[in-house]
């Protein structure tokens, strides 16, 4: 995939309510316990969002902690990341890789919300595009319904599973049928699901670090990472780690 400058459309059928509770927090640290980090020292993350029209309170959230990903590796070896996102008719659109957190949000500031269906089966298959070029370490979606085919997506997350690609599924709300969904391709690609309320913004960005730091560089780089912030995201992962 040609990575432009700026966030760029591909071809056709491509890409380029309550709060969580503590318990589900560290449920969702839990799942994290038997993954393995791909590699060490620079990781590579798609940062994949629904910018559907509802979405524009939370891609808000995003745009303020995404910086704390990049800022939560720079003692690991640093952090590529990618930004997917859909909206639209049949809009999905990937960016180039960027290492810093204001290239980062210069690209997330151009975008925009527009209404439309969820096109979560063209993420994955992206995901897996990408990491057969280059090894992707993580995806994080974050996103609050679905509207696919959830067998589609069932076989997509499970061949994401197979070539090491965990899926952190990370859901605005309650919604049922999504909810079964994220978590279905949460166990199928050995990812993790957890929901979260967009207003809780503390409790997005202990998630996010906790992903970035893990697929980074691994138990050590967490480890390390605890032991000089004493982040309790890092520490309740290092509990669950054993």
């Amino acid at each position: 995939m040609a990575q432009p400058k700026a966030p760029a459309k591909t071809e056709k059928g491509e890409v380029a309510k309550p709060r969580s509770s503590r318990s589900e927090v560290d449920a969702f640290l839990k799942q994290v316990k038997g993954l393995r980090p791909q590699g060490l020292g620079r990781g590579r993350l798609i940062f994949a969002m629904d910018a559907t029209m509802s979405r524009q309170p939370s891609w808000d959230l995003a745009l303020e902690l995404q910086a704390d990903m990049f800022n939560a590796v720079k003692a690991v070896g640093g952090l590529d990341v990618q930004l997917v996102y859909f909206r639209g008719l049949g809009e999905c659109q990937a960016s180039k890789w960027v290492g810093d957190p204001d290239a980062l949000a210069r690209l997330m500031r151009q975008v925009s919300c527009a209404g439309g269906y969820t096109q979560i089966g063209k993420v994955l298959a992206h995901a897996r595009r990408e990491s057969e070029t280059s090894k992707v370490n993580a995806l994080i979606y974050v996103g609050d319904c679905m509207e696919e085919e959830v067998d589609r997506l069932s076989q997509l997350a499970g061949e994401l599973g197979l070539i090491g690609v965990p899926v952190f599924v990370f859901q605005e709300g309650r919604e049922p049928k999504a909810e079964r969904a994220f978590r279905e391709i949460a166990r199928l690609s050995r990812g993790a699901y957890c929901p979260f309320d967009a207003g809780s913004a503390r409790q997005l960005r202990e998630l996010l670090t906790a992903v970035a730091v893990y697929a980074t560089g691994g138990r050590k780089a967490l480890q390390d990472f605890g032991d000089e912030t004493r982040s309790s995201a890092a520490i309740r992962l290092l509990e669950q780690l054993g």
